[in-house]
C-alpha cells in the first residue's frame, strides 16, 4: 500500500534571495490563474500584491484597477445594511453614491490622519503597522528637507545682506575721507588769507595825509607866499 504525500507546512522563507525568487514565480501564476478565470467565466478579476518591500503589482481583467474597485466600493456602499444607521438623518433612498464615496473617503482620511498622530493603532495589523512607518518615515525625511532648503535660503540672504552693508559703508568712509580732506583744506586756505592780511601795512588814507601835514617845514605853515612878494627889493 503506497504511502500518500505528506502535507508540506507553508511558513515564511527566512532567506530573503528565495523568498524573492518564490515571489516572483507565484505572482505570476496567480496572475495566469486570474487572466484564465476572467477568459473562460467571462469574469471582472482584479488582482492587487504589494511585495514586503512595499512595490504593488496588480493585474485587472474587462477592464482598469480603478474602474473594479469603484465598483466594489459601490457593491460594499450598497450591501452596508447600517448605512442610515451611521446617518440617522438621511435615508438610504436620498443619499446619493457620490456624497456617501465622499464621507467614507473623509472618514478613511480621519483615521489615517489619527493614524499618523500614533491613535488608534490598536487594529492595524502588522503590515499595516509598516506602511504606516514607512509613511511617517517618508514625511519626515521631506520635512527636514524643506526645513534645510529654508535654512540654507535663510543664510544666503543673510550673507548677501551682509555684503551689501559691507558694501555700502565703504562707500561712506570714503566719502568721509573726502570731505575731511575737503575741510582741511579750506582751513588751511582761510588760515594763509588771514596771515597775509594782518601782515600788509595800515593804509587809512586819513592817516597818510596827517602825517604829511606834520612833516612840512615850518616856514611853509606861517603864511601864504606868493611870486611877486620874492621879487620885490628889500625894502
Amino acid at each position: 500500500m503506497g504511502r500518500g504525500r505528506g502535507k508540506v507546512e507553508v511558513r515564511r522563507i527566512e532567506n530573503s534571495v528565495s523568498r524573492q525568487v518564490t515571489f516572483s514565480k507565484r505572482r505570476r501564476g496567480l496572475a495566469k490563474k486570474a487572466r484564465e478565470l476572467a477568459v473562460l467565466c467571462d469574469a471582472d478579476v482584479a488582482l492587487l500584491i504589494f511585495s514586503d518591500k512595499g512595490r504593488m503589482h496588480h493585474f485587472a481583467a474587462h477592464g482598469s484597477m480603478e474602474q473594479i474597485l469603484d465598483r466594489y466600493e459601490r457593491y460594499l456602499l450598497c450591501e452596508d445594511r447600517d448605512v442610515t444607521e451611521d446617518y440617522p438623518d438621511e435615508t438610504q433612498e436620498n443619499m446619493s453614491y457620490d456624497h456617501i464615496k465622499l464621507r467614507s473617503k473623509l472618514e478613511a482620511l480621519q483615521k489615517s490622519q489619527r493614524n499618523l498622530m500614533g491613535e488608534q493603532l490598536e487594529s492595524l495589523t502588522f503590515r499595516e503597522v509598516q506602511q504606516l512607518e514607512h509613511q511617517i518615515d517618508s514625511a519626515l525625511r521631506n520635512i527636514r528637507s524643506r526645513k534645510d532648503h529654508i535654512l540654507l535660503n535663510s543664510i544666503e540672504e543673510l550673507r548677501n545682506k551682509e555684503a551689501f552693508l559691507m558694501e555700502q559703508n565703504s562707500i561712506l568712509e570714503k566719502e568721509k575721507a573726502a570731505l575731511g580732506e575737503s575741510l582741511h583744506t579750506t582751513n588751511t586756505a582761510a588760515s594763509s588769507t588771514t596771515a597775509v592780511a594782518a601782515a600788509l601795512p595800515n593804509l587809512n588814507i586819513c592817516s597818510f595825509f596827517s602825517s604829511r601835514k606834520a612833516k612840512s617845514p615850518p616856514e611853509l605853515t606861517g603864511k601864504n607866499c606868493s611870486p611877486d612878494d620874492s621879487d620885490e627889493p628889500g625894502s
